[in-house]
């Protein structure tokens, strides 16, 4: 373990926790969230929608199952650091293959442990989350707060994140192509639309109209990624191009991009919804699904009137907008993860709902 002695947690709003360092020894700043689940540190490690951002792990013990080579999310890691108040650098688990630090070290994200997260979740959920740098604990604390009051939030994750170059994942007799718009996407989303027999194309978030029709695909998907929805700019002239010629999916940052290219209306939260057991109802056939969620934006459900999108899943805990349709058109969205490797998989009926509008479209290749 690369342990880095005193180092500190310095928030904008003055806050400041000590503890000791794990993965890379350097001085970042990010904005700070939490997440509740109690497993799957790797998947939100290497989940590309934490591009920029500090997580602090609300469950205690960190890395004791260490990190193996097949549960990736992404070909790279952009989340800034990980905050949790338990860190073990044995882990004890026959697929491991690396510990969390180490890996974290790789990539120049930083941690800190031995503080107490339950306060310093409390303090994200009253004060919301806010930017915060991880620094040793000899720099000056007010210099800290002066340079993070001097900053505002990143608007350039989508080009941190996005594939450069066009990839492919294809299945054995596949039935559809489906071109992914590479926002951040995570590597699970891609392994559902193959085992749904699925060839995918994944593409960069500033491919246009053209660059999709050229691969002859039966539908186009929005994927997940980190940010403000607006900033995708892109991504929202594609989906207004391609509604009505192809069916549409989106996820998380799809689902608040399809919103903005049909004129809703987007929000930040104010410290978002993170976790493995978010309830949400499907006002389709009023059931609960729990869920796993990653998200800061949402979109305002009062502003799907007249848009054409029709509300189809809402929280059970805040009422926010979870999922929303075009019958006409066929475009689905949904705000959380259906996909989720490390957690609930009662969503799971969502890509065959999406198989389901390629075959009602245009049928079998």
């Amino acid at each position: 373990m690369k342990i880095v002695n005193n180092r500190k947690l310095v928030l904008k709003n003055g806050k400041v926790f000590e503890g000791i360092g794990f993965g890379s020894k350097k001085e970042k700043i990010a904005e700070i969230v939490f997440n509740t689940s109690m497993v799957g540190y790797q998947e939100i490690l290497s989940d590309s929608s934490y591009c920029d951002q500090f997580v602090c792990m609300t469950y205690p013990l960190i890395g004791n199952y260490g990190i193996t080579d097949e549960d990736y999310e992404s070909k790279t890691i952009k989340m800034s650091g990980f905050i949790v108040r338990e860190y073990n650098d044995l882990p004890s688990n026959f697929r491991a293959t690396k510990t969390l630090s180490d890996v974290m070290d790789e990539n120049d994200a930083v941690g800190i442990s031995n503080i107490d997260t339950r306060e310093l979740t409390r303090v994200i959920r009253n004060t919301g989350s806010q930017l915060a740098m991880i620094c040793d604990i000899e720099r000056d604390t007010d210099e800290v707060i002066n340079i993070l009051n001097s900053m505002d939030f990143s608007h350039d994750q989508l080009s941190k994140v996005s594939t450069k170059k066009t990839w492919y994942s294809r299945t054995a007799n596949p039935l559809y192509t489906v071109v992914a718009i590479d926002c951040g996407i995570k590597m699970n989303i891609v392994r559902k639309f193959n085992q749904f027999g699925c060839n995918v194309v994944v593409v960069p978030y500033t491919s246009t109209y053209e660059d999709v029709m050229k691969h002859n695909p039966n539908g186009l998907f929005i994927s997940n990624g980190p940010g403000d929805p607006f900033d995708a700019k892109e991504v929202i002239e594609l989906v207004k191009r391609c509604k009505g010629k192809l069916p549409i999916f989106g996820i998380c940052l799809g689902h608040q991009i399809i919103g903005l290219a049909y004129g809703a209306k987007t929000y930040k939260m104010k410290f978002g919804h993170r976790g493995a057991n978010h309830p949400v109802k499907n006002l389709l056939n009023n059931t609960v699904e729990i869920t796993s969620q990653n998200h800061s934006f949402a979109i305002d459900k009062n502003s799907l009137e007249g848009t054409g999108l029709e509300l189809t899943h809402i929280n059970v805990i805040d009422g926010e907008l979870e999922g929303m349709r075009d019958v006409n058109n066929h475009v689905m969205s949904i705000q959380y993860h259906p996909e989720s490797a490390a957690g609930p998989e009662d969503s799971e009926y969502l890509f065959k709902q999406y198989i389901q509008l390629l075959h009602d479209f245009g049928g079998e290749e």
